[in-house]
This record gives C-alpha cells, sequence and structure tokens, in this order.
C-alpha cells in the first residue's frame, strides 16, 4: 500500500506524522519512506528524512531532488536552475517501491496544491498516475482555522476523486483549549473523514525508544 502523507499547510507535522506512521506500519512488514522534494536544505544539511531515521531506526529512506531555497519546489528549482523530475516520474519510481515493500510512506511539500515539477503539477496530480493501490493521509493542526483549511484539503482531493484514508493532528497539545477539543469532535463532521490520529506536541523530541514505543498508540 502507498500511503501519500500531505497537510493543510507547511509545517503542520507532516515529517512526524510520517516517522510515526513509519514505526505504526513496520508492525506489519517491511517499509520504505519517500520524500519527492526537500527545499530550504543544502547538499550537506539532513533534511526531513533525516528526523525520520532518527527518530525510527529505519533505514530505508529516498528523497528525491534537494533544493537549497525554502519555497515550494517548483519555485525554488526555478530560482536555482534545476530541472525537476515530473510527476509521472515520481509515479513510476513509487509504483516500483510498492512491488518490493509492504508499505510505501510518501511525504508530500507544504500542501496539497504545492507545485513538484516544472509544470505546475502537485501531488494530488502524482497520485493520479500512480498504478498501485494508494490512500492519503491529511495532516492539520489542533487550532482555530483548521476546519476551513482541512476541509478545502479534503474537497480538493475528493474532487479528484483521490481516497483517503483519515486525518492525523500534528501536534496535540497535553492541555488543548476549548477551540481544539472542538476542532476534534467537528472535523469528522464537518468533513466526513475520521481523525485516526494525533501526535503529541513535542514528540520530535523524544529519544528513539521512547518514539518507537509510543507511536503506535497515537493511532486509532
Amino acid at each position: 500500500m502507498i500511503i501519500l502523507i500531505t497537510g493543510t499547510d507547511t509545517g503542520v507535522g507532516k515529517t512526524i506524522t510520517t516517522a510515526a506512521l513509519a514505526v505504526h506500519h513496520a508492525c506489519g512488514g517491511r517499509v520504505v519512506v519517500v520524500k519527492p522534494a526537500q527545499t530550504g536544505v543544502t547538499a550537506d544539511e539532513p533534511g526531513d528524512l533525516a528526523d525520520v531515521q532518527r527518530l525510527t531506526g529505519i533505514t530505508e529512506l529516498q528523497e528525491g531532488v534537494r533544493l537549497r531555497d525554502p519555497l515550494a519546489p517548483t519555485t525554488a528549482a526555478r530560482r536555482a536552475g534545476v530541472p525537476l523530475p515530473t510527476v509521472e516520474e515520481h509515479a513510476k519510481f513509487i509504483d516500483d517501491l510498492a512491488g518490493r515493500y509492504d508499505t510505501v510512506l510518501v511525504e508530500g511539500a507544504g500542501g496539497l496544491l504545492v507545485g513538484l515539477d516544472a509544470a505546475g503539477n502537485n501531488l494530488a496530480d502524482l497520485a493520479a498516475h500512480l498504478t498501485m493501490p494508494f490512500t492519503f493521509v491529511v495532516v492539520m493542526r489542533s487550532g482555530l482555522g483548521t476546519l476551513n483549511h482541512t476541509g478545502l484539503t479534503v474537497e480538493a482531493l475528493r474532487a479528484r476523486g483521490l481516497p483517503i484514508d483519515g486525518l492525523v493532528i500534528g501536534s496535540w497539545p497535553a492541555k488543548p483549549d476549548l477551540a481544539e477539543e472542538c476542532n476534534l469532535e467537528d472535523l469528522p463532521v464537518t468533513t466526513g473523514v475520521p481523525v485516526i490520529g494525533r501526535i503529541p506536541a513535542g514528540a520530535g523530541r523524544l529519544d528513539r525508544s521512547a518514539f518507537i514505543r509510543d507511536a503506535p498508540g497515537w493511532f486509532r
């Protein structure tokens, strides 16, 4: 199965969610984590996959193009004069991995509609070219504004006929406020998609043993 992890925005907790999903699915077979485009890092700096490895110990990691500017991949590549793989090429690579691994986790860049190739195609366009079974997980914030942002992302996926496994709150506080508690109840009602996970705030600072021990319990 291919699981595409997208977010309602940048900085919502996709990478830590991806790491937690990797631990969760590793119990059932071989897992590989893919990052088609990494921006905001130089060639010798650790990127998102380094965080996944640090937290999980998983070494089956595949990073695509790496770009220095902390921008959308299409913009960062244009500024750097770097050619980008097409979403068709990304899809073929991911399909090939799905033939060799039980679970392929694909972390997108920013939100769903952020461009991944020179034509401006995005993660949803990439998914449309997959031939192996896949689904989406949407990562969102916990507080005010998340109902609208999450609803728009879900609506965009549904308009394209793309499957959604569930929603994950990327950073759930130890003491949620009124809006956060209400959002937890309202998100499944307003979107029609269940909340399948809550990643505790600060989970990315856990050591590996604690992260591996606790991560499966963050999903229902």
